[in-house]
């Protein structure tokens, strides 16, 4: 696994101690590639605010959103709860991928013994599964990925990106916002591992809390699908190569990015 590089982000706002909202932070401070960097206060990434605390929506109303964008599936919002209501901010989902294959995975997740979790995600089959995720987002997601910038672009900043975790769906959409900015892949890498922080990770539940059902092999088991892996971006990255021939064409015809779009982009989210 690749280790993080040292971090390029410039100082932004300090990282608040939310209790029941998961890695949250503002994207700001990023570089970008022409010398500007992403402008604090107006992109948000974090995991589900379903057990937002009244604190944590009293500061997560205080940010001045317009806009969260939840791209969980039903399953998830089934599993964890919607999402806590904020004064005055639109709510808008827009899940990126299956409902039945999330049903799939929390039983999986919750329920699986050892040998079905063996069967299912040893030998490395859960980081493949991953990585098989990432690519399929990429080329199966361009409409709502489209849609997501163009919202950003237009009107919807200040700005908030979650899913279940705030790794994978938020973190590959925060990562191709990034790119539409002009931020380079390794920053926008160093900005994806930070998930990775003990205290930012999302909090497995299993439907027992007896000693097999939480043994060390079962947790390593299932640890790739809750760990940022640098792998795991990188097959996105690899896959907008080898589909569309590097990051421009896949803006421009996977995303149907225009100049002007991209300009007003820039406008709303570059220092």
């Amino acid at each position: 696994m690749t280790q993080q590089s040292p971090s390029t982000r410039s100082e932004s706002m300090p990282e608040p101690e939310l209790t029941g909202v998961r890695n949250f932070r503002d994207v700001g401070g990023l570089p970008t590639a022409d010398g500007r960097r992403v402008r604090a206060g107006q992109l948000f990434r974090s995991g589900h605010l379903a057990h937002a605390t009244e604190a944590d929506t009293g500061f997560l109303s205080g940010l001045g959103l317009h806009t969260v964008f939840d791209f969980r599936n039903s399953a998830d919002r089934a599993l964890d709860g919607l999402d806590v209501e904020l004064p005055g901010v639109r709510n808008v989902n827009i899940p990126l991928s299956d409902p039945a294959d999330g049903a799939g995975f929390w039983k999986m997740v919750r329920e699986g013994d050892l040998p079905q979790l063996r069967s299912l995600l040893g030998d490395g089959k859960a980081a493949l599964r991953m990585t098989t995720s990432y690519r399929e987002m990429i080329t199966g997601r361009t409409t709502e990925h489209s849609r997501v910038l163009r919202s950003l672009a237009e009107e919807s900043v200040p700005a908030l990106m979650h899913c279940a975790a705030g790794k994978d769906r938020a973190g590959l959409s925060v990562a191709v916002t990034l790119l539409a900015l002009g931020v380079d892949r390794e920053a926008i890498e160093a900005d994806y591992l930070e998930s990775n922080a003990q205290h930012r990770r999302y909090r497995i539940r299993r439907a027992s809390d007896s000693p097999d059902a939480l043994s060390p092999e079962v947790m390593e088991l299932l640890s790739p699908l809750f760990e940022a892996r640098a792998e795991y971006l990188a097959a996105a990255f690899e896959t907008i190569d080898a589909t569309w021939g590097g990051t421009e064409r896949y803006l421009t015809e996977g995303l149907r990015l225009t100049p002007e779009l991209r300009d007003q982009l820039h406008g709303r989210l570059l220092e």
